[in-house]
């Protein structure tokens, strides 16, 4: 079974490893360490930032994923946007991801401030994709532009 819980931080070093792996599966990114330290213990010492979701089974860490607030004037309320999921490889394709989505869809169902997930996804990330979709989420509504420096 598996059962999603907040990061705290106690999960810092687990977060972090899971943040280099991701970079470098999905996108062949070598990642700064010691810049995404600050950046996961700056989310877990300010919950304004974001909030980290862990997937436990059997008591290990299986997979994680951070929340990050957006206000929709049109909606009068709060979307999250799903960043930095991750689901360990032996962990793939047994609900992971699926059990963390539930959690976080129960929780804009409870809470009328909140109105919607959204999650970007790497063009070239067809299996991710197919795992969203199945979720019952789609790409039809925006598409994303970005400038980074």
């Amino acid at each position: 079974m598996i059962h999603v819980r907040p990061g705290e931080a106690r999960d810092i070093d687990t977060i972090i490893e899971f943040q280099l792996r991701l970079a470098r599966e999905t996108e062949d990114v070598r990642l700064d360490r010691a810049t995404v330290t600050l950046g996961v213990r700056a989310v877990i010492e300010d919950p304004a930032k974001g909030r980290y979701w862990l997937a436990e089974e059997d008591g290990e860490v299986a997979g994680c994923l951070l929340t990050l607030p957006e206000w929709s004037d049109w909606r009068n309320g709060t979307v999250l946007w799903i960043h930095s999921l991750y689901v360990r490889p032996e962990s793939r394709r047994r609900g992971v991801f699926r059990s963390l989505h539930a959690h976080l869809k129960r929780a804009v169902e409870a809470d009328e401030s909140l109105k919607g997930l959204r999650l970007y996804v790497n063009r070239r990330n067809a299996a991710a994709k197919k795992v969203y979709e199945a979720m019952g989420m789609d790409g039809r509504h925006y598409e994303m532009f970005e400038w980074l420096p």
